[in-house]
């Protein structure tokens, strides 16, 4: 049995790490320190978002405007190549790499395209990053191997990542390796249920990350990205912000789910379920702490806040329908059989407001939800989500919050649903304000 599983760490590296032949090279003094480690990278910035635009001229059968958007992609390739490669045979091999995959591409303007076609194209971007920096590898002689993701991330039956499988398998592919200590492999991508070619959607290459570090119960993850960890606030609306050094991983799928962009919630539950500490660092200060998530409480303390936009809530008022039995089963079924999930619920006498992020199904929701009561919608919305241990023994932090919003206009409150969580409904245009305020109020900055 391959013996460096024990000891592994899982890096994962994002479209910016990988974004041009510079930034390639600039990985190899953050992977080479001989510790066994697994490398997860995305494709190339911008590569998937190209993807996507020639997979819709493909649909619509503008072939004249997919190949020109092919060969504007591919000319972007060939020169990582002659940036990447100081040897005649590097580039070579890279110039062949390039041609192989778009030849493959171009495939698909003569033959049937379909879903699981585009699905194909979209895994692309990972192929080639992961290929090139490979080569780029073996080209310095750093010794290595590419681990084909496509061997072993897979979708069970319900869309959702087989850990058992993947597990089983990486660890297959790993042992055709003996004495090797590093690998490279694609994030984002895998095989359906079916074998087809596939992506895991929510949180990508992290998700990959995570997954790998969960099925090898690895030493660590690591998430390397342009920002020096999780912050207590968003860094893009308020001035004074410092990374969080420490978070549980309650705390961290909080954030995550109320807007830090920096993870998604989706991938903090594999590491969670297996214990194994996910690291957040910046590839631009790799000297930086960054942020540890694992599974240590840090007790009663405010830790952070994140906003999410684009919140929709809706209220249903009924004096004579609110207090009779099933009736908020029955209003929670219309959300159900609409697929849409309520991110906040409170509840009054006469009245119940609920929240919901996708409002593509508004117009039937509150069609059906007018069966029941009067029906009001107020759109422009955002949840602030302030994030923390609030065990049901701490004092204080409810009035710390509501004094640092004196001037805020607040729409609705959860609090106690969950011991990390104390979040708030805000118009979107107080969302800034918000911010600051609980910034200066709860962190005195």
């Amino acid at each position: 049995m391959h013996l460096v599983k024990d000891a592994m760490y899982i890096l994962k590296f994002g479209g910016t790490s990988v974004g041009s032949a510079s930034r390639m090279k600039a990985l190899v003094p953050l992977i080479n320190d001989r510790k066994p480690k697994i490398v997860v990278l995305s494709a190339m910035s911008g590569t998937t978002n190209a993807l996507v635009a020639i997979a819709q001229s493909l649909y619509e059968k503008n072939h004249v405007q997919a190949n020109t958007q092919l060969d504007a992609l591919e000319a972007q390739y060939k020169n990582v190549v002659a940036e990447l490669f100081a040897t005649e045979k590097g580039t070579q091999s890279g110039l062949e790499l390039v041609a192989e995959h778009f030849s493959f591409i171009r495939s698909f303007t003569i033959d049937l395209f379909t879903a699981n076609e585009e699905k194909a194209i979209l895994a692309q971007g990972e192929l080639l990053s992961t290929a090139l920096v490979q080569f780029h590898l073996e080209e310095i002689q750093l010794r290595s191997a590419l681990l084909p993701a496509l061997n072993f991330m897979r979708l069970d039956a319900n869309d959702e990542p087989d850990l058992d499988y993947i597990e089983t398998h990486v660890k297959r592919e790993l042992d055709k390796h003996a004495g090797i200590d590093l690998f490279i492999t694609q994030g984002y991508i895998c095989r359906n249920a079916f074998g087809e070619i596939d992506n895991l959607k929510r949180g990508g290459s992290d998700y990959t990350a995570t997954l790998l570090g969960a099925a090898l119960r690895s030493e660590e993850i690591q998430i390397w990205t342009d920002i020096d960890g999780m912050h207590n606030n968003d860094p893009r609306i308020v001035e004074k912000t410092f990374p969080v050094h420490e978070l549980s991983f309650d705390e961290a799928a909080e954030l995550a789910y109320f807007g830090a962009k920096i993870l998604h919630p989706t991938c903090v539950l594999p590491a969670q379920k297996r214990g194994v500490p996910v690291r957040l660092l910046n590839t631009m200060q790799p000297e930086a702490r960054g942020t540890c998530i694992a599974g240590a409480q840090v007790p009663d303390r405010v830790t952070a806040v994140a906003a999410k936009d684009g919140i929709t809530a809706i209220r249903i008022r009924s004096a004579r329908m609110l207090l009779a039995h099933g009736f908020l089963r029955s209003v929670f079924e219309v959300f159900e059989r609409w697929k849409t999930p309520i991110d906040m619920i409170t509840t009054s006498e006469v009245a119940v407001s609920v929240t919901i992020d996708n409002a593509t199904h508004l117009e039937q929701l509150v069609h059906e939800l007018e069966a029941f009561g009067s029906v009001d919608v107020d759109r422009d919305q955002t949840i602030v989500c302030i994030v923390g241990n609030f065990g049901r023994d701490t004092k204080g932090h409810a009035l710390r919050i509501f004094n640092s919003l004196q001037e805020i206009p607040i729409r609705m409150i959860s609090y106690g649903g969950s011991e990390h969580n104390v979040s708030i409904l805000i118009e979107s245009s107080y969302k800034k304000a918000c911010l600051q305020a609980l910034n200066k109020g709860l962190f005195g900055l």
